[in-house]
């Protein structure tokens, strides 16, 4: 499993939007000039963010993005299976698969055992505790 572009780019973006929520919105070329990022792949990004609820958009020439909900309810894992789909390693297998005994062993034993530790880590994690608003001792501060 990898994360693609498009997942770290969204996270980097919920996290911008999140070290400016006290303006009404950003404007998402002060994002991309931040991030180094092209504004058009990140308004491909803020599309699939604005449509999972993460995200809403403000018409107009002054127009621009902000979080729509908080920190503390936006989750880390939510954000990425909106952009990515699912986060696992390998795929289980199809109900009208037959599984050998050795394949079955290889699944159960690693794949699925890295896919929980995978689910666990970004499940646990909400934009509020990657922007350091939760608990200091256990979050690292990003600064833009």
């Amino acid at each position: 499993m990898k994360i693609s572009t498009r997942g770290r780019y969204g996270v980097r973006l919920l996290i911008d939007l999140g070290e400016h929520r006290d303006q009404p919105h950003v404007a998402l070329a002060s994002v991309a000039e931040r991030q180094g990022i092209s504004v058009r792949y990140l308004e491909q990004v803020a599309v699939l963010l604005r449509r999972a609820g993460f995200i809403r958009s403000v018409k107009g020439a002054s127009g621009g993005y902000a979080l729509a909900l908080s920190p503390e309810e936006i989750n880390i894992g939510d954000a990425l299976r909106s952009l990515e789909g699912d986060m696992l390693v390998a795929d289980p297998p199809s109900p009208h698969e037959t599984e050998t005994k050795i394949r079955r062993c290889v699944r159960l034993m690693v794949f699925d055992r890295l896919n929980e530790r995978v689910a666990r880590v970004i499940d646990n994690k909400t934009l509020a505790s990657v922007l350091g608003t939760v608990d200091p001792d256990e979050s690292y501060m990003y600064f833009i």
